[in-house]
């Protein structure tokens, strides 16, 4: 529908610039958080599953459970936007699934109502052609084959040019944003969190 805003919303903000270098040791200092997402992960995708039998019985996504992977979500771009997904900021990321008083945030409306046909379709088939883009954005990884992302390209890119200049580039930090906020959209999708078709766009909020 025209002028309808996407029930994911993914926000981060450059008000403190990053400092020159900083970013060249941030793979070490998250690593306290790395670890803990693991986890966090695995408990995800068991409450994907739970979620995934609830609403092919009752089209309903229990509001604990989708609070609890909000929280996962929400986490793991916080972490994001400070390492290598954005290294948008040097504020380190608070353990915490709240949203908090942060650079970064993201947030999904809780739906009433999910469509039980849906469910059994959309994590898979009907996001295909998202996890093509998705993939390019992101990256894939594997022990002997991948490739980095662009979305970890351009920020490696921004973190040069802070490095030499003290500014990072407002066009590449939109063109980060906005890949992050299609991957994170199409992951709230096929985690069954919205019955909204993610859109083919990068710039709208």
């Amino acid at each position: 529908m025209a002028g309808q805003t996407y029930p994911v919303t993914l926000t981060g903000g450059l008000s403190i610039p990053p400092a020159r270098g900083w970013w060249l040791i941030k793979w070490l200092l998250a690593i306290p958080h790395f670890i803990m997402l693991v986890f966090l992960w695995i408990a995800f995708i068991i409450v994907w599953i739970l979620a995934f039998f609830a609403i092919l019985f009752t089209g309903r996504f229990p509001r604990g459970l989708f609070d609890f992977n909000v929280g996962v979500l929400r986490w793991s771009w916080r972490v994001g936007f400070y390492s290598y997904q954005a290294l948008g900021t040097d504020k380190y990321p608070p353990f915490t699934l709240k949203s908090v008083d942060y650079p970064a945030d993201l947030q999904v409306e809780y739906p009433e109502k999910l469509s039980k046909g849906l469910a059994l379709v959309k994590w898979w088939l009907l996001a295909i052609p998202h996890y093509i883009i998705v993939a390019v954005f992101q990256g894939c990884g594997g022990e002997e084959k991948g490739w980095p992302g662009l979305v970890f390209v351009l920020a490696i890119i921004a973190a040069v040019a802070l490095l030499f200049t003290g500014k990072y580039p407002e066009s590449i930090f939109k063109l980060v944003m906005g890949m992050n906020r299609w991957s994170y959209r199409v992951c709230a999708y096929v985690a069954l969190m919205t019955d909204q078709y993610p859109p083919f766009r990068l710039w709208d909020n």
